[in-house]
């Protein structure tokens, strides 16, 4: 049990709501330990708070009124702001790549500039020689360029192979000359190309003496260093206003007979010889690399803090809000106490953990195979591939719907920008298309899995995470009472069984599609709907087994494992209540055993809810990170929502629209009166 007297780093000084103080008490576990355990240890802990604890107390990282700010207002303070942290880490001797930057992007990510100047740096890192990282890198890391990473273009993006740029090779001048031929190859959406980048890793198709080679990455200057002026050939420029991200300057970039040495196009894995010869190192996946770096990346520090982020903001407002009577007589309850409210939350609480932990899979099965790439060594590339374009799907789809669940669980106040929530979900939804259009990678992560699903039938060994295809059948679930469906045994056999069965099933499908003589890419096209729900479904599957194997290895944390487990159930009931249709199918659950599942999931709903709050503070966001009038610590949502909105430019300013159009309408009424 937590005690009263437990130190609470933001509870220190405050005058809480006692709706939210008397949650506090009642926990189960000690707030702080789950702290420590998510964040990787009490040391890691002081090291987060502390980063925190000097971007608070600096006047120039404030959040305050950003919600009042215009788009080149925004634009301008997130520039300025990167600026100075990156002074600001040198001052404090944080060093580069240490979990300081990591901490420093998530608590100022919304509002901070050069986000693309990163996937840049990274791109150089991954794809790039030792000469090539040794020039370029330091330039871009003291920010005496700016970069932007230029692939996507106006006609194509995820599907790289249709890329419209061109490269051709000059032996003459050893240059390469890029080309955007038509209005849909000119690069569109970058992220600082709009205003900021001076350069760019372009993306374009090589040709070497009339031959294609496919897509390579290539350095190009964009703008002058001395007065921002687009180079010879270039035309550049912001796209204009978007859904969010006001503070990012996404732009376009035409290029006509742009020339380039020979030495900018990275070569870790291909190279272009002085004849004009190609040599090739490596996978032809390897331009994927970068995609994956980001896509690892944007799980941990943008899907899941986001997720965290409304869920506290939500959860907190739903035990100060009340309304209504639980019971007639009875003072107006708290909105969290009625089961609707559960049922809309605590499923997304549940998400958060489970994403908590799939990160920390992600992040070592990413770091194994960054280390054989780079050693020359390429065999987990294809499973890493499938495996982050899965989960970026599946992290995206559920944690983008789950902040519109938190938005909409607020009601009205939901809707304000002053709750942070529309904020949070507008910028976390394009991650849905970003770096890989959701519905393209599934199928890419589907054609893998039809890959090991014919090495199973062949005997031969499969990856870690497609290991289950090599089954021979699962029969169907053996539970016999509702709390069999807390067994994680149960659970995960269901979810494997559905991935194997919908896989098989798009397999057997194609395959005799294409023995009655339908060209495969046309049987691929009229199996995809499935083969993409294959890959959904391998990716939960995926996402379950890691939550799971999370808390088994808590057992040294009793209440800490106890209420852990409670959110794994939850996750994984909660998956087979909202589809159950896809585990009945083949009669694999059955009509009795769905209304169990039913049963133990609305069971956990009450037994999660009297921990609810004290899960969300173990998240520790502070109040400024939050910036939330409904998500605060103390709980006063009404007073910081009316002192918040004071602060309103249009409270402070006259009204223009006052004098030319309402006062010759109301001039009419005194006489009247």
């Amino acid at each position: 049990m937590a005690s009263r007297n437990e130190i609470w780093p933001n509870s220190i000084g405050q005058d809480v709501n006692p709706d939210l103080d008397i949650e506090r008490k009642s926990a189960s576990f000690s707030i702080e330990r789950l702290t420590n355990i998510l964040d990787g240890g009490a040391e890691t802990t002081q090291i987060r708070r502390a980063v925190y604890a000097v971007l608070q107390s600096d006047p120039e990282f404030s959040l305050e009124n950003q919600y009042f700010l215009s788009q080149n207002e925004r634009y301008e303070g997130a520039i300025r702001r990167s600026i100075y942290l990156h002074k600001k880490m040198e001052e404090m001797g944080w060093p580069k790549g240490g979990p300081e930057q990591m901490y420093c992007r998530r608590a100022l990510g919304a509002d901070l500039g050069f986000n693309v100047h990163f996937v840049f740096i990274k791109s150089i890192l991954g794809l790039g020689t030792d000469e090539q990282i040794a020039k370029w890198v330091p330039l871009a890391e003291k920010y005496w360029i700016a970069g932007t990473y230029a692939q996507t273009e106006l006609g194509h993006g995820t599907y790289l192979r249709g890329l419209e740029t061109t490269a051709t090779f000059d032996t003459a001048t050893q240059e390469f000359i890029l080309n955007t031929p038509k209005i849909s190859a000119m690069k569109w959406w970058p992220g600082d190309l709009g205003r900021t980048a001076t350069h760019a890793v372009v993306f374009a198709q090589l040709n070497l003496k009339g031959k294609d080679y496919g897509m390579h990455p290539f350095i190009l200057q964009i703008r002058s260093l001395r007065d921002h002026a687009p180079e010879p050939g270039v035309t550049v420029g912001d796209i204009g206003p978007k859904m969010s991200f006001e503070h990012i300057d996404n732009g376009f970039l035409i290029m006509k007979n742009v020339r380039v040495p020979r030495e900018n196009m990275l070569a870790r894995f291909s190279q272009v010889l002085p004849d004009g010869q190609y040599v090739k190192r490596g996978s032809e996946k390897i331009n994927y690399l970068t995609m994956i770096v980001v896509r690892v990346s944007i799980l941990q520090e943008e899907m899941l803090p986001s997720l965290m982020k409304a869920c506290t903001i939500a959860i907190r407002y739903s035990v100060v809000r009340r309304q209504s009577e639980l019971k007639p007589g009875d003072p107006e309850a708290k909105i969290l106490d009625y089961q609707t409210q559960q049922q809309k939350l605590l499923p997304q609480l549940a998400t958060a953990y489970a994403f908590h932990f799939l990160c920390a899979y992600m992040q070592d099965i990413f770091n194994k195979a960054y280390t054989e790439i780079n050693g020359g060594k390429f065999d987990l590339l294809p499973e890493l591939h499938a495996l982050a374009s899965g989960i970026k799907v599946i992290a995206s789809e559920y944690s983008s719907a789950g902040v519109e669940v938190c938005r909409k669980a607020c009601g009205g106040h939901g809707y304000s920008l002053l709750s942070g929530l529309p904020s949070i979900y507008t910028k976390l939804v394009a991650s849905c298309t970003y770096e890989g259009e959701n519905t393209v990678l599934l199928l890419q992560t589907a054609r893998f899995l039809l890959k090991c699903l014919g090495m199973a039938k062949n005997g031969q060994p499969l990856p870690s995470s497609v290991a289950y295809l090599s089954s021979k059948g699962f029969g169907k679930c053996q539970a016999q009472e509702k709390r069999d469906f807390l067994n994680p045994n149960v659970y995960t056999d269901a979810y494997r069984h559905r991935a194997f069965r919908t896989l098989r099933n798009a397999a057997v499908k194609l395959h005799t599609l294409v023995q009655l003589g339908i060209a495969q890419h046309e049987a691929w096209n009229i199996c995809s709907v499935q083969l993409a729900q294959a890959a959904m479904a391998h990716s939960h599957y995926i996402v379950v087994e890691m939550f799971v194997k999370a808390v088994e290895k808590l057992e040294k944390e009793a209440a800490i494992q106890r209420i852990l487990k409670h959110l794994c159930d939850l996750f994984a009931l909660h998956g087979i209540f909202s589809n159950t249709g896809d585990f009945v199918q083949d009669g694999y659950l059955s009509t009795e055993q769905t209304d169990m599942v039913t049963e133990s999931y609305l069971d956990l709903l009450a037994i999660i809810r009297r921990d609810a709050v004290p899960l969300v503070d173990a998240f520790d966001f502070s109040d400024e990170i939050l910036n939330s009038a409904l998500g605060s610590y103390d709980g006063h949502v009404y007073q910081r929502l009316y002192e918040w909105a004071k602060k309103s430019p249009a409270n402070r300013k006259e009204n223009p629209a006052f004098e030319k159009y309402l006062k010759p309408l109301f001039s009419n009424a005194p006489s009247k009166l």
